[in-house]
């Protein structure tokens, strides 16, 4: 990185950031209070909350959202006739799942072949740590030039919207000129990206009966009707047999007009098998980004370990689709509970229940804050040029920033490069991208307010 105050500020800072995140990692702030405390997700809260305090923000208030958790909000003030940005993060995180899978325990940062590793290093406590440290450097260097406010949400992970309800119920709250959300993450470590699309998703449980009860595989089967078989064969219907997503009406051919990525270098980010397929066609990009996605999340059925030969009376499973911009949300989860009642075979009762939503996002990368933002990543990453990538995932929040404040200017950057296998088991975040994030974003900001 070239030698300028900002940076030499954040690198000196560095050692600061680590322990803050160790810290913050080390709350199980997972928003599924049936399987984590919420003393957990509300002392993450208070730490960020107060973490506000201590850089000087106005107003800091935890927001009791109507899904039962809290977002922390602070203002910052700047000079007077200044521009306002909100800067975004979580604090929530995901299930650490097979904790015996990671190599060092999943809410205790640990420093291993120069990544930090634990649950929300990267997704997104990371994120908070890189607002502050942003902010701190623009502080040591003049003072910050625009108005901030952060909004640190506590349900991101869960998709149950709380903060998205509290903010149509509170529209003055978020108002911007422009907002960052540290929710991304670059295409590959060491270049610097801006997330330009998000697909987005719908969460949908599919339930299967077939008898009053289980009954005795040897007595009845091959005539009884196996609701976990039913069950399978309606999820297969989802797709084709090149693995392509198959739901009734929904269409899936748009092409990704942008950075390529190449299958390769895919399969090497996913860790594919060798000899194992991807699945779908045409690129990468068009599959991951510009096309819908079909997942099975869960089955509940009994486990391999004290299974009984049994025909099964019931099965259920949790299936998500995600779509891309142009794709209403609402209208898909429809679509889908369609064709899984359509194709559940042999008669058999079926139910569906959506229980989570969240919008596509195209963002305007036209707008001037799109140029304060690739001059400082100019800066940051010294000889690369910033790039516009799309993003599998969905932050429903975007939709809904964008519909209340249409005039705002909305960018996604953040820790969630690859190797950071976020959601999976040894999540871990690159400090050097944090550093380098750090700095660009205390750049844009010094250049969007001079825009």
């Amino acid at each position: 990185m070239s030698s300028n105050p900002v940076a030499e500020t954040v690198a000196s800072l560095m050692p600061r950031a680590k322990a803050e995140l160790t810290e913050l990692v080390a709350f199980k702030s997972v928003a599924d209070f049936d399987q984590f405390p919420k003393s957990q997700s509300e002392g993450a809260a208070k730490w960020v909350a107060e973490a506000l305090r201590d850089e000087g923000f106005q107003d800091v208030a935890l927001l009791d959202t109507p899904d039962g958790t809290q977002s922390v909000y602070g203002f910052l003030p700047g000079p007077a006739g200044a521009k306002t940005v909100l800067l975004y993060a979580h604090y929530d995180v995901q299930p650490p799942l097979d904790e015996t899978a990671w190599v060092s325990p999943p809410f205790e940062l640990t420093e291993r072949d120069g990544r930090w590793y634990g649950r929300g290093s990267a997704d997104c406590k990371g994120g908070v740590v890189m607002h502050l440290l942003a902010l701190r450097a623009l502080k040591a260097n003049g003072g910050v030039p625009v108005n901030v406010k952060v909004i640190a949400e506590g349900s991101e992970e869960q998709g149950t919207g709380g903060l998205e309800r509290y903010a149509e119920q509170h529209p003055e709250l978020l108002t911007a000129d422009a907002i960052v959300i540290g929710d991304a993450g670059n295409f590959r470590v060491g270049l610097p990206t801006v997330t330009s699309t998000l697909r987005g998703m719908t969460l949908v449980r599919v339930k299967v009966d077939t008898l009053a009860g289980n009954l005795h595989s040897g007595q009845f089967g091959g005539a009884a009707p196996d609701a976990l078989g039913a069950l399978i064969r309606v999820l297969d219907s989802l797709r084709a047999e090149d693995g392509s997503t198959t739901v009734d009406g929904l269409t899936g051919d748009a092409r990704w007009e942008g950075l390529r990525y190449e299958e390769e270098q895919f399969r090497k980010d996913a860790k594919v098998l060798d000899g194992v397929e991807l699945i779908g066609s045409g690129a990468v990009a068009d599959r991951i980004w510009a096309r819908p996605a079909v997942t099975v999340l869960g089955i509940d059925c009994p486990p391999v370990v004290g299974a009984t030969p049994s025909v099964q009376a019931g099965a259920r499973a949790l299936v998500s689709l995600r779509v891309p911009p142009g794709v209403d949300a609402a209208e898909a989860a429809k679509l889908l509970q369609a064709h899984l009642e359509a194709h559940t075979p042999w008669g058999a009762r079926v139910s569906t229940e959506q229980i989570g939503q969240g919008q596509a996002f195209r963002a305007d990368t036209t707008s001037p804050a799109y140029a304060a933002m690739a001059e400082a990543m100019s800066v940051a990453y010294p000889g690369q040029e910033m790039q516009y990538a799309g993003q599998g995932g969905s932050i429903p929040l975007c939709n809904t920033l964008a519909s209340l404040y249409p005039q705002a200017e909305i960018l996604l950057i953040g820790l969630s490069e690859p190797e950071a296998q976020i959601h999976a088991v040894n999540e871990s975040v690159s400090p050097e991208e944090l550093e380098r994030l750090s700095v660009a974003e205390a750049l844009f900001l010094r250049n969007y307010a001079a825009s």
